[in-house]
């Protein structure tokens, strides 16, 4: 356990992994964000517009056979796309901003 917090201690070792590791790290991350970002803005274009649910539910009406099966459609397809593409640049910029508050640390 000594011979880990002098590792962790030492200078040289964290600015020389700090150094040359961070800074590509962090441009991954940001090319993956903007990556995620211009397929969210596709996939939700791409979506069809479902304007009139509210009214749907507040009269009453029976749900068809394609809005009970609407996961397996296209538009399904492109909202799951979209939460995924969502959460990876969720995880994305909450590494970046981490690392740079790592190096100012």
């Amino acid at each position: 356990m000594n011979y880990i917090s002098t590792l962790l201690a030492d200078d040289t070792l964290r600015s020389d992994f700090w150094t040359k590791f961070l800074p590509p790290f962090r441009w991954v991350m940001f090319g993956i964000i903007i990556v995620c970002a211009i397929t969210i803005i596709i996939t939700v274009l791409m979506q069809s517009n479902d304007s009139n649910n509210g009214i749907d539910a507040v009269m009453g009406k029976q749900e068809s056979y394609y809005s009970q099966n609407k996961g397996s459609s296209r538009d399904g397809k492109l909202k799951l796309v979209t939460i995924i593409m969502a959460s990876i640049a969720l995880v994305c910029t909450i590494l970046y901003f981490a690392s740079e508050l790592i190096t100012k640390a």
